[in-house]
């Protein structure tokens, strides 16, 4: 009989090529399935019936599929072959799972529905790494390392028409992340230890904040929109900043190489994907202290969680 959880975190390990479904509660590993290599990213789907898993690739040998995994039977349904490389970021919204590939410089749609790829559009900028889409998929926001830049493709009115604005940020722009009102886009610069806001309503950066950071990883809102966290892989550390202050709240020493970040749904935990110590660790959000850890396998980073 398959044991079936009421709501299961989703853990890639980079290097094992695998995912791991782990209980969020006991935090043990319940099983694991191999994926395409170098999985860096993964979304389920807002039904939490599908997981996409972003198939990336190691460095010499570039990722050109996506495993397409059944949540409940934790089984990978199919391995999609893409005539794209080095698929990366993924957003899931309404019943579409938006991917980002950075070898190709583009951002494409997997329609749940039909089980098929059903869009896809160029960034304009090379290096097209993490995506989020805005409720209402009207616009698509894309962090692209190698432009310094952030991508934001208009969609009211595709598919005949899609406006592309480039926005210039810092230094190699890598974790992005929308407040919970929409308002919002932070966009984390592992080149120059910053920051930028761009205010979605204008699509223009109003204010850069520096980190100290010796790598800005990822930036994450809690669900509630009221802090931010960020993590910095080199310092073994994961900044809280005051959303509405732009000030530092508290610098938390965490095991090595702290890199994807993912909420909880009853928004109260953070789990955090420590890479390079092979585990996943718990953050409490009121408290700010470390309660727990699971191994999940070598170089554990993209995240998801299925209710």
């Amino acid at each position: 009989m398959t044991h079936l959880l009421l709501a299961t975190l989703l853990v890639l390990n980079k290097t094992d090529a695998t995912l791991a479904f782990v209980d969020p509660t006991s935090l043990q590993v319940i099983s694991k399935i191999p994926t395409g290599n170098g999985p860096h990213e993964v979304a389920v789907s807002t039904d939490n019936k599908i997981a996409l898993v972003a198939n990336y690739g190691t460095g010499p040998d570039p990722g050109s599929t996506v495993s397409i995994v059944d949540v409940a039977s934790r089984k990978e349904l199919k391995r999609l072959a893409l005539p794209l490389l080095r698929p990366h970021g993924v957003f899931a919204i309404g019943p579409h799972i938006y991917f980002t590939a950075e070898g190709s410089r583009v951002v494409a749609r997997y329609d749940v529905t039909s089980g098929a790829i059903d869009w896809i559009s160029g960034s304009g900028a090379n290096v097209t790494h993490m995506v989020v889409v805005m409720p209402g998929e009207k616009k698509i926001y894309t962090a692209n390392i190698g432009s310094d830049s952030v991508s934001a493709l208009d969609l009211a009115n595709a598919p005949r028409a899609i406006a592309l604005r480039q926005i210039a940020v810092g230094k190699g722009p890598e974790g992005i992340d929308l407040s919970p009102d929409a308002k919002e886009i932070w966009v984390s610069h592992r080149g120059d230890g910053a920051f930028s806001i761009i205010d979605t309503s204008t699509d223009a950066v109003k204010q850069t904040v520096a980190t100290g950071t010796k790598m800005a990883n990822r930036v994450k809102f809690t669900l509630d929109g009221k802090r931010v966290l960020i993590s910095d892989p080199p310092s073994n550390q994961v900044l809280v900043y005051d959303a509405a202050t732009r000030q530092l709240v508290k610098k938390l020493d965490v095991e090595k190489g702290p890199e994807g970040i993912l909420m909880a749904p009853d928004g109260k935990r953070a789990f955090v994907a420590c890479s390079d110590a092979g585990k996943v660790i718990v953050l409490d959000l009121e408290s700010l202290t470390i309660t727990g850890s699971v191994a999940t396998g070598n170089q554990p980073d993209g995240m998801a969680y299925a209710k």
